[in-house]
């Protein structure tokens, strides 16, 4: 039953990284594998020699030994456990994702074009890799990617040019979303999953990252396509909402940022924060669209017709929910994996074949080649579902290096294909960026930039 369980896996993975081929959308795959994985796991659960408890991270005694009415709560239990981890990951992106579209809404990523005053093609190149560094920290890599597209489409007319600056940008927002426990999805799941703190991720990864970042930026200055200038129109913002867009972009990245300070201090889960956040900005919002609005009559004739102009209502309807039922599907899916203790000897496994690689720098047990490794299978394949895995994985305790360097494998290895980051597909969707354009004019920076900041963790690690 097992072996059942885990080819579904197999190939409900494949699905998902073949999405573009088969013509469906990754989050039906990743629904699918999940609900017949812990249907599977229900009707066979009496044949299954070894269950994993997810909160004392260790295999139960005796559990072949256990009672059919015992392993039917002990499942209930463990899928309430995974189910209750997941939803704080959902609801917590859910909220980042309705204050960012709240900001669109006002329009405040147009200040964000004040920032551009040169015509130097060099000189748009760094603003642009630096604004993606540090706003994808803030408000994610993925959102970060969409924001600077569509200001680039504004002021680079070149579309030739204009693909160059685009994938420049996915390796920017990507590393800077490494480095910010709210800049990646996968680095959100470390550290609500207590792998990480706010403090240690920073210390540990932020100039790894920003030398992953700044190599492929430099290199790519030189490059004859970023040579001499270009012609920089700068479109009027007409709307009459547009003169809260720097009070309402301000606003929203203010409270986004407050969230780590929340869970300092109160230590409650991140999604408590978010929420707080949503909700004062959901106000301002609501003020400053001279609306009167309850959000709970979603009944009433009069809420309907708000809901035309209602900031929050607005962006509620525009938030990615397809995102979110696919990291539903997918952390679920490898929970189950790892209730069946399958993660857990896999990565037994590991730790006893593959070769270790600066142990003496070191001490979190798992080569530096298997995090690498994991960095490159990310740009194959989604990093949502590897990092997960990790997780079930590996145990050790908060903030040890590992976690760190997975985060920052995991965040920046996508980033060698355009298909292996979130920002990479958007960029695509957005640009029509050609697969093979990409693997030969941007992955090759990607992987100098991928491989100089992990070289550069190595180093900085030591320091801590």
């Amino acid at each position: 039953m097992e072996t059942i369980v885990v080819l579904v896996f197999v190939f409900g993975y494949l699905a998902i990284t073949l999405e573009h081929s088969l013509k469906i959308d990754k989050l039906i795959p990743a629904l699918v594998m999940m609900a017949i994985s812990w249907g599977l796991i229900s009707l066979g659960l009496d044949h299954f020699s070894e269950w994993f408890d997810s909160g004392a991270h260790a295999l139960v005694d005796g559990f072949a030994d256990l009672g059919h009415e015992e392993k039917r709560v002990l499942l209930e239990e463990t899928l309430l456990h995974h189910l209750g981890k997941t939803a704080e990951i959902l609801v917590f992106l859910l909220g980042a994702m309705t204050i960012v579209e709240i900001i669109d809404y006002f329009n405040g990523f147009a200040t964000i074009k004040d920032f551009v005053k040169t015509r130097s093609k060099r000189k748009i190149l760094w603003i642009f890799s630096f604004l993606a560094f540090i706003l994808s920290a803030i408000i994610d890599n993925l959102t970060a990617t969409i924001v600077l597209i569509s200001i680039l489409q504004k002021i680079v007319k070149d579309r030739d040019v204009r693909l160059w600056y685009a994938g420049l940008i996915i390796i920017a927002a990507n590393a800077g979303g490494a480095w910010s426990p709210i800049g990646d999805v996968t680095t959100t799941m470390l550290w609500i999953g207590n792998k990480v703190s706010t403090g240690h991720l920073i210390g540990y990864l932020f100039v790894p990252s920003l030398i992953c970042m700044v190599i492929p930026s430099f290199i790519a200055s030189f490059l004859p396509v970023f040579k001499g200038e270009l012609s920089v129109t700068e479109e009027e913002v007409t709307e009459v909402k547009s003169k809260f867009s720097s009070t309402m972009l301000y606003l929203g990245l203010g409270a986004i940022i407050f969230v780590p300070i929340f869970k300092v201090i109160t230590h409650l889960p991140p999604y408590v924060g978010m929420m707080l956040s949503l909700g004062v900005v959901a106000i301002f919002a609501e003020i400053y669209s001279n609306t009167k609005f309850s959000m709970t009559e979603v009944d009433s004739h009069e809420s309907d017709e708000h809901a035309d102009h209602s900031p929050v209502h607005h962006s509620l309807s525009k938030i990615e929910l397809p995102s979110i039922l696919f990291f539903l599907g997918i952390l679920l899916a490898v929970a189950a994996l790892e209730s069946l203790g399958i993660l857990f000897e896999f990565a037994s496994t590991l730790e006893e074949t593959m070769p270790m690689l600066g142990t003496e720098l070191h001490h979190s047990g798992v080569s530096d080649i298997v995090v690498l490794l994991l960095g490159v299978a990310s740009a194959v394949i989604d990093n949502v579902p590897l990092v997960a895995a990790s997780l079930g994985m590996f145990h050790q305790p908060m903030d040890d290096e590992l976690w760190h360097f997975i985060a920052y494998s995991a965040g920046t290895g996508g980033s060698m294909l355009i298909i292996g980051s979130a920002a990479g597909v958007v960029a695509m969707g957005m640009e029509k960026i050609n697969f093979f354009w990409y693997l030969k004019k941007i992955s090759w920076l990607a992987l100098v930039g991928f491989l100089a900041g992990a070289f550069m963790f190595m180093f900085t690690r030591t320091l801590f």
